[in-house]
C-alpha cells in the first residue's frame, strides 16, 4: 500500500510591517500524516515511530487534547462541536515531528475531507511557548484557483510583541505537490504581520526523513531556541511588549488580599 502521508520541506517567513520592519526566514520540514495510517507508517519506516523514541516521531500526547489517546477521534469531536464533521472522511495533520524525541509545534494544521475526498474543514492548532493551545476550526471551500481563503478574530495569546485585538486572514493551498499556509495578521489600520510556510512534497521514506533531519539545522537546534533568538532580536529593536493576559490575571488573583469575614 502506498502511503498518502508525505514530507514537505520548505521555508517559513515572518514579515513584520509595523511599528517597524522585521523579517525572518528559515528552512523547516513538516510531515503530512494521514491519521488513519500513522501506525502503518511507524511499522514501515525505520526512522519514524508512533508514540515511541526514534530519529523522528509523532506522539499523540503532543496534539489535540494532549492525552495518550488517538488524535483522530479528538479532532472529529472538535469538528462535530462546530457542525463541520463529515462522517467517514479522512483527516490529515500537517505538523512538525519530534526530532530525537524533542519538538515543539507552533502550528499544526488538520485537513478534514468528506467522503468524496473534498476538503471540508480545517483546524489550525496554535501553541504558544507558555504551554497553552487554541484551536481555530473553520469551514473550507476552495476558490477556482484552488486557494482556500478563511478568516477569524484572534482569541489566543501567541507572541508577546502583538496585542490581542487583531484578526487573522488565512490563504491556504492544500497539500498536493506543494503546500502553502499563509496567515496575514491585521489591525484596524491594516496588515501588521505576514507569516507563511511553503513546502514541496516528497514521499515519506527513510531516505527522505534522514535527508530532512541532516539538512534543516534549525530543527536540530530546536524550534523553541529559534523563537527565543528572534524574541531577543525584536526586543533589541525596541518593539513594545504585551504581557500574557491569562498569566497577568493569575498573578493579580494571587496578589489580591484575601477577603475578611
Amino acid at each position: 500500500m502506498t502511503l498518502r502521508s508525505a514530507l514537505y520541506s520548505g521555508l517559513v517567513v515572518h514579515d513584520r510591517a509595523r511599528p517597524r520592519r522585521h523579517r525572518l526566514s528559515y528552512r523547516i520540514f513538516m510531515l503530512l500524516l494521514d491519521l488513519d495510517e500513522i501506525e502503518a507508517a511507524g511499522r514501515r519506516l525505520r526512522l519514524f515511530s508512533h508514540n515511541g523514541p526514534n530519529l523522528l516521531s509523532y506522539h499523540d500526547r503532543d496534539h489535540a487534547g494532549r492525552r495518550r489517546e488517538p488524535v483522530k477521534p479528538q479532532i472529529e469531536a472538535l469538528l462535530e462541536a462546530h457542525g463541520l464533521l463529515q462522517p467517514g472522511g479522512r483527516i490529515a495533520a500537517l505538523c512538525m515531528p519530534r526530532l530525537l524525541n524533542h519538538g515543539f509545534n507552533p502550528l499544526a494544521v488538520y485537513f478534514h475531507h468528506d467522503r468524496d475526498d473534498r476538503l471540508a474543514a480545517v483546524v489550525y492548532a496554535v501553541s504558544n511557548t507558555f504551554g497553552e493551545r487554541r484551536d481555530y476550526v473553520l469551514p473550507a471551500e476552495a476558490r477556482e484557483d484552488g486557494v482556500v481563503v478563511q478568516g477569524c478574530d484572534k482569541t489566543f495569546y501567541v507572541s508577546p510583541f502583538l496585542p490581542m485585538d487583531l484578526r487573522y486572514a488565512f490563504a491556504l493551498v492544500p497539500p498536493r505537490e506543494a503546500v502553502r499556509i499563509g496567515i496575514d495578521v491585521h489591525d484596524d489600520e491594516g496588515r501588521v504581520l505576514a507569516a507563511s510556510f511553503t513546502g514541496r512534497r516528497e514521499p515519506l521514506t527513510d531516505a527522505a526523513l534522514l535527508r530532512a533531519a541532516l539538512t534543516h539545522p534549525w530543527q536540530v537546534i530546536g524550534v523553541l531556541a529559534a523563537i527565543h533568538w528572534e524574541a531577543v532580536r525584536i526586543l533589541l529593536k525596541g518593539f513594545r511588549f504585551f504581557p500574557n493576559p491569562r498569566l497577568a490575571l493569575k498573578k493579580a488573583r494571587r496578589e489580591s488580599p484575601a477577603p475578611t469575614a
